[in-house]
């Protein structure tokens, strides 16, 4: 599981996507998101402001990627 760490309270999905490298661009994360790809905490995520805090765990592709701080 790959970590990804945050300065401030909460990190947006689509931007959390792009920083972790799941995806290369904000028009990919969002047309990923709507498709129903993207999962926040074990449940299908359709909000790319979708606010990730500490601890959320995003999974795409086979992947799964840990929010800390």
């Amino acid at each position: 599981m790959e970590i990804i760490r945050i300065r401030d309270e909460y990190i947006k999905l689509g931007q959390a996507l792009k920083l972790s490298g799941l995806v290369d661009s904000g028009v990919d994360a969002k047309l990923e998101i709507q498709e129903g790809f993207v999962k926040v905490n074990g449940e299908v995520e359709f909000q790319r402001g979708k606010k990730i805090h500490v601890g959320d765990v995003i999974e795409f592709d086979g992947q799964q990627v840990r929010v800390e701080n």
